[in-house]
């Protein structure tokens, strides 16, 4: 891709989170532990990742 993008890994476990955790995890297109996904790097990404920082490992500028 031609954009700047962001590997995120879901590092810990989507249960028994709030409801907006887990939105957010799917929003990002995560789906299950220790899946990696490639998204762009905009406001929106980020917004979702800073919410749910302390469950993923981000890589990537």
């Amino acid at each position: 891709m031609s954009k700047n993008t962001l590997s995120i890994t879901l590092v810990r476990s989507l249960a028994k989170r709030l409801p907006s955790h887990k939105a957010c995890a799917r929003g990002l297109g995560i789906r299950r532990m220790h899946q990696t996904v490639e998204v762009e790097d905009t406001a929106c990404n980020r917004g979702m990742i800073n919410k749910i920082s302390y469950m993923l490992k981000v890589e990537g500028k």
